[in-house]
């Protein structure tokens, strides 16, 4: 039975470039809508930039233009990025529409009407310069307990103290350089623990999230009352005034996702369709969210609420994926490997990322990791040693398909079996065994291709007849692997039925189950060709040179940073109360490298770490690291340790000390590390 399903991904935030850790999800998303497409369903993907905040009011305050010029250019960036990497929208807006504005009128009406709107007066700086609230990291001072100059208005870097702006000795604020004045405003809150109940119903029942993801949110925020979220900020600020509270505008964490709605709308309009088809509560359609772990708190508590206030349609399901690292660390500007997708393309074809991350992304939230020796040997190995070789093996000794499919040892009927088996993957967001599968085909044509050497046969020519049937089934398994990986590869699925003639489109995923005969072949023209290590180089240098050029001057710009950091676990967990420094010095802290690392039968949980501290120093630590970690990968690192607390007798064995980690628990525990030069036994200050 054909669906209606509606397909988004997180709006990017329109203050920068699209990089490849950007892409992971537009990537992951694209290939989802793609097969679904392919297995002839209706399946919609809408985008758009995000464009309100502070951060875009000061940046187009900068390059010197309005706002609206400001977005359109970003906009234009994005789209184009998003192109070279074949991600396809069927709609990318803004939220800087009369739609997204429409939208957001009807949702402040219905969350005005059930009572769940707060006024509450709230103390922050402000900078009688600029005229505007400043976050706390927009002001700099003196640190109030260490005496520590240009610190941060929310923590010190020196004493590791943290505190309020206003308890900064001389602030200033970043963008004008003044002394900011503590001022009060009024702000509007959502109560969304009226809905605490129904919250818990959603997130727990049903398949809206990963098992992983609804234990958190029921770890971390159902199991307590749900605090008030506050929607608005003062102006001046770029975005939409509230309507009933002149002077304040919608927070861009509540229009944001109001703006998949909007996109949707947008489409509508221009392609006869209606609104409530998609969205209203009774709407037959699929919703389905893709995002990334650092916003699982707007999206599967806020936006439910929203939704479910409206009388709207919730989530159908809300995809939840990990982070990009780059040879096991994260993106670095210093390292090169914050590589805007712009650059890569310059230097790599977009194929090959799309086909590695779909090797990685499996339905778990769980980080990927591009170690590139390994990118490029799997894209040499996998795409152009196995999947391409084939036709380029067999295309060029054929100019037409042979009229009867020939025998091949029930090669084409399994892997046409396969094909339900690799669907369900796709439809789990399992890529990676999807991709499993696919090589393992992949291998078993090579096999056939290998056994009977077309090449060894065109030089024979009373085997012209047996040399047309090797070909027909070399080429009919190839165009199997094609189609499986149309959803990834959707250039090669192209130049496949190009080749073939006969396209692979939308509903053709029944094709792998029929053999095409009788078809000519056309002439052969390279596919994919190999990676060669020195490209890889050469788009690390110039994403160094690109990290240099934009070193940053002055403080960030955008309350969440420039790194889209989520104020979600500082929201899960609180700042515990304040500490003395002398309390902290008590707390020895020292590099160790994990020596030796092993499973401890009987125990869920735990790892048993053998840690040196240098020379004969050795520690023995239990830590709670077996869902995050495989024993073998940590033999080598260097951890922070607590190296003098006092052992503990454990059921397992003698505990001496504790390894540093952040993260809520289970698989998403990240160990803290020491910079290249740190050596083990080095205390941490």
């Amino acid at each position: 039975m054909s669906r209606r399903i509606l397909v988004t991904a997180a709006l990017p935030y329109a203050n920068g470039p699209i990089h490849i850790g950007h892409l992971v999800e537009y990537v992951q998303t694209d290939v989802w809508v793609r097969f679904q497409k392919l297995r002839g369903h209706e399946c919609r993907y809408f985008c758009a930039d995000d464009t309100h905040g502070t951060a875009i009011m000061i940046s187009a305050k900068k390059a010197g233009v309005t706002e609206e010029e400001f977005i359109a250019k970003i906009s234009e960036e994005h789209q184009r990025d998003f192109a070279s990497f074949d991600v396809e929208f069927d709609h990318y807006g803004s939220t800087n529409s009369d739609e997204n504005r429409e939208l957001c009128h009807r949702i402040w009406k219905s969350l005005r009407d059930a009572g769940l709107v707060v006024e509450k007066d709230v103390e922050q700086l402000f900078d009688p310069v600029e005229g505007i609230f400043l976050a706390d990291r927009f002001v700099k001072g003196t640190c109030p307990k260490c005496g520590a100059e240009e610190q941060y208005g929310d923590s010190c870097d020196k004493c590791g103290a943290t505190y309020s702006a206003s308890d900064l000795v001389d602030p200033t604020s970043n963008f004008s350089g003044a002394t900011p004045e503590l001022r009060t405003h009024e702000h509007l809150f959502v109560r969304i623990e009226d809905l605490h109940e129904w919250l818990d119903e959603w997130v727990t029942g049903g398949e809206h999230l990963q098992p992983e993801v609804a234990n958190y949110l029921k770890g971390h925020f159902l199991n307590d009352e749900l605090r008030d979220w506050d929607v608005s900020r003062a102006a001046p600020y770029f975005g939409f005034e509230i309507p009933d509270s002149p002077g304040n505008y919608w927070f861009v964490w509540f229009d944001a996702p109001i703006g998949y709605a909007a996109s949707t709308w947008a489409w509508c309009k221009a392609n006869g369709d209606e609104l409530d088809n998609w969205w209203a509560a009774d709407s037959d359609a699929e919703i389905h969210h893709f995002i990334g772990k650092d916003i699982q708190y707007f999206h599967c508590l806020f936006w439910p609420a929203m939704l479910k206030t409206a009388g709207w349609k919730t989530p159908t399901k809300v995809h939840i994926h990990g982070f990009l690292n780059v040879n096991g660390k994260k993106m670095s500007k210093r390292d090169g490997t914050f590589v805007r997708a712009e650059t890569y393309a310059k230097h790599l074809d977009p194929s090959y990322l799309r086909y590695f991350f779909a090797s990685k992304l499996g339905p778990k939230v769980t980080d990927i990791d591009i170690d590139l020796e390994e990118f490029v040997t799997k894209v040499n190995t996998d795409l152009v040693g196995k999947v391409v070789n084939l036709a380029s093996r067999s295309a060029k000794f054929v100019e037409t398909l042979s009229d009867t499919y020939p025998d091949d040892g029930g090669l084409f009927e399994n892997a046409g079996a396969k094909g339900d088996v690799i669907a369900d993957l796709y439809e789990a967001c399992d890529y990676n065994g999807a991709m499993r599968e696919v090589l393992a085909l992949a291998d078993a044509a090579n096999k056939y291709v290998e056994d009977n050497a077309p090449w060894t046969l065109r030089k024979d020519e009373s085997k012209r007849d047996e040399l047309r049937d090797i070909c027909t089934v070399a080429l009919n398994l190839f165009r199997q692997i094609a189609i499986y990986l149309a959803p990834v590869l959707p250039r090669l699925a192209e130049q496949t039925g190009r080749l073939l003639n006969d396209p692979i489109g939308p509903g053709d995923w029944a094709k792998s189950k029929q053999p095409l005969l009788v078809t000519p072949v056309a002439k052969f023209e390279h596919m994919l060709t190999r990676v060669d290590p020195k490209q890889v180089q050469a788009m690390i240098d110039e994403s160094k040179e690109e990290s240099q050029a934009d070193a940053p001057t002055s403080a960030p710009t955008t309350e969440s940073s420039a790194w889209n950091d989520s104020s979600e676990p500082l929201e899960a967990e609180p700042l515990a109360d304040e500490c003395t420094i002398d309390d902290f010095v008590k707390v020895d802290l020292r590099v160790a490298r994990v020596v030796e690392a092993n499973h401890v039968e009987g125990a869920d949980k735990l790892l048993q770490l053998t840690l040196s501290l240098g020379g004969d120093v050795r520690k023995n630590v239990f830590a709670g690291i077996k869902a995050a970690y495989d024993p073998a990968d940590l033999v080598g690192r260097l951890v922070v340790c607590v190296a003098n607390l006092k052992p503990r007798q454990m059921k397992f064995g003698l505990s001496e000390g504790m390894v540093c980690a952040s993260g809520p628990g289970k698989s998403e525990v990240f160990l803290l590390s020491a910079d290249e030069g740190a050596k083990p036994g080095q205390r941490v200050h």
